[in-house]
């Protein structure tokens, strides 16, 4: 086959494949121009996930008729001053974007400059079709409508509207949170979506773009290293997502998405997260251009590092020393009721005789696993003239089980409001009460889906758990799905949902983390896969919300109830993260220990 010469069209698409790969690439090149052009404030309008309609409104320096016609030809650019390509400090040089965008969709480009008359020029899949004389105020309006309308080829292999939309406004979360001094609104389909006010502080945006509650449950970072400098905040441990989709990173402004930070995530939140827990944190790093390469990307999402593991210490070493200043700091503050709860025990008289009916201890059970939940063991307490000793072990009425009978033995107490510590025929047993419970709230569902479905347990009053729209979309999308597991949702406006019921195993629990948690498990779902098919995810997450937490005191009943069901449960040896559920130490170790053997 000889070597021929491509027709301009066909340039101009091939262009577009490499910027325009969706609806979201086509709005990040077109916001960016915004920015690069100066604007205080900047208004998206987006109809059909993009695909049906982009529309960008800036006030900033707009562009005079032959400008207009030249940025609407390849290569060329108002943002490199002189050959050094190197030396970019606007968000891209993009000499591609608006010709690219304009051959794969009919873009209508308006726009005026300050004391001169405005200009449009429309362009329909590469043909220029008019221009004229524009009513607008100054600044830029750029419109494109059928995005890839005459490129089935690539439109049959967009996602949903709804897919895209996401996308869109991931987007524009991450150019907002870049620039804190600029304000941004975004509409969908006529609804408001977005909407932040410009001057802002940078912990300030990111709080307001991801969650409300981030601005108290973080800390700040500023630290300084070899001419570096890194700012941002970074969420406290327990702070924390069940997806790494909430961390973000911004290189000489400009939101990239890089692997250094995961690993550098990963080293900095060592020993204080689970695995499958991720942080929230929004990281600003300043690099001189030459120690950093922005080209490495069509798309400028990707950088090149002259120096990787100075980049990564330093973002460790930040995030460390941040944490290690926060030190007691925890999202979960007690209230001062619950603190006053835990006073110590006060003096008092002797309590005098019981006065009312004694307790009952419920039986150990042997049979299939109970369905009642921890810390729901009904005892009948006795009256004193005195309060009686808060956050004790109440006397055993009933005789003691042998701990022969079990495998797991009999409880003898707890240690750190945490473990449990049980005697067993051949040695001493420690159970960590939150995994333990953990695992067996995730076999009862996984028993309860086979068997036709959670039950589910009504609330008293329904609850209303606000996240971001896509956020809700996932939900609403797989409400009937969620409903088989016990958990009753239904769409609460724009940007929330309301919970009407949870799965009758789990109890009412922490409902607004367990819905977050499950619409970020969404959001790594392919959509062609049904929740039965992620099974073990999802109940996996509604398990760990429902379990009993490390720091509650438990009963001597509710202690051996929780060991009878861990030796008639499969797979209790560990929880769902995969940690050990319990440890034994033999006789002849304890022996060991003292120097008996």
């Amino acid at each position: 086959m000889s070597i021929r010469r491509l027709p301009e069209h066909l340039v101009n698409r091939i262009a577009a494949g490499e910027v325009v790969e969706r609806p979201a690439s086509a709005l990040k090149e077109l916001v960016e121009n915004a920015i690069d052009a100066g604007a205080t404030r900047i208004a998206v309008k987006l109809a059909g996930g993009g695909t049906d309609l982009i529309e960008v409104t800036d006030d900033g320096c707009g562009m005079s008729p032959p400008e207009m016609a030249l940025a609407l030809e390849r290569h060329a650019t108002s943002k490199l001053p002189d050959d050094e390509i190197d030396q970019v400090t606007t968000l891209g040089f993009r000499g591609e974007a608006l010709p690219s965008i304009a051959s794969v969709a009919r873009m209508t480009l308006e726009s005026r400059v300050r004391g001169a008359e405005g200009w449009s020029r429309v362009v329909d899949n590469g043909a220029v079709v008019s221009e004229a004389p524009a009513a607008l105020p100054p600044g830029t309006r750029v419109r494109v409508e059928a995005l890839f309308g005459r490129v089935p080829a690539r439109r049959k292999f967009l996602r949903s509207p709804r897919a895209e939309y996401a996308a869109s406004l991931d987007v524009m979360k991450r150019l907002a949170m870049a620039r804190p001094d600029i304000a941004f609104s975004v509409e969908h389909d006529g609804r408001k979506a977005l909407q932040v006010q410009g001057g802002e502080s940078g912990p300030e945006r990111v709080a307001g773009l991801t969650d409300r509650a981030l601005a108290e449950n973080s800390v700040a970072i500023d630290f300084e290293r070899e001419g570096l400098v890194l700012g941002g905040v970074a969420g406290l441990p327990t702070f924390n997502r069940g997806v790494a989709d909430h961390q973000y990173l911004f290189v000489n402004g400009r939101p990239v998405k890089d692997r250094l930070l995961i690993g550098a995530l990963r080293g900095a939140y060592a020993e204080m997260l689970a695995r499958d827990r991720h942080p929230v944190v929004a990281l600003f790093l300043q690099v001189p251009a030459d120690q950093v390469d922005v080209n490495v990307h069509p798309a400028k999402t990707e950088v090149r590092f002259r120096d990787p593991a100075l980049v990564r210490g330093m973002i460790v070493s930040g995030l460390r020393r941040a944490l290690d200043e926060a030190g007691h700091r925890s999202v979960q503050r007690p209230s001062e009721a619950a603190l006053g709860m835990w006073t110590s025990e006060p003096s008092a008289p002797a309590p005098q005789l019981w006065d009312a009916e004694p307790i009952h201890t419920p039986a150990p059970h042997y049979g299939p696993a109970p369905t009642h939940s921890y810390g729901s063991v009904q005892d009948r307490r006795p009256s004193f003239s005195a309060p009686p000793p808060l956050a004790r072990a109440e006397p055993a009425i009933a005789p003691v089980p042998q701990s022969v009978q079990h495998p797991l033995g009999v409880a003898r107490g707890q240690v750190a409001k945490t473990y449990i510590v049980a005697e067993a025929e051949d040695g001493l047993v420690l159970v960590d009460q939150h995994a333990a419970h953990e695992r067996l709230v995730l076999e009862r569902m996984r028993r309860a889906m086979s068997e036709g479905g959670v039950a589910s347990q009504g609330l008293l009053v329904p609850e209303v758990v606000e996240l971001d729209e896509p956020a809700c979309d996932r939900l609403e999308a797989r409400a009937g799905e969620l409903s088989e597991f016990g958990l009753d949702l239904e769409r609460f406006g724009p940007r929330a949902m309301l919970v009407r019921g949870v799965p009758a195993a789990l109890g009412k629990g922490d409902v607004h983390a367990l819905v977050t948690d499950l619409a970020d498990e969404l959001a790594s779902f392919d959509e062609a896969l049904s929740l039965k098919e992620r099974l073990d995810h999802v109940a996996a997450t509604m398990a760990c919300h429902g379990s009993v937490r490390a720091g509650r005191v438990l009963s001597v009943a509710e202690m051996n109830a929780l060991l009878r069901e861990m030796e008639v449960t499969p797979h209790s040896g560990q929880c769902n993260h995969g940690r050990p559920t319990w440890v034994k130490l033999a006789h002849g170790d304890i022996e060991k220990l003292f120097g008996r053997k």
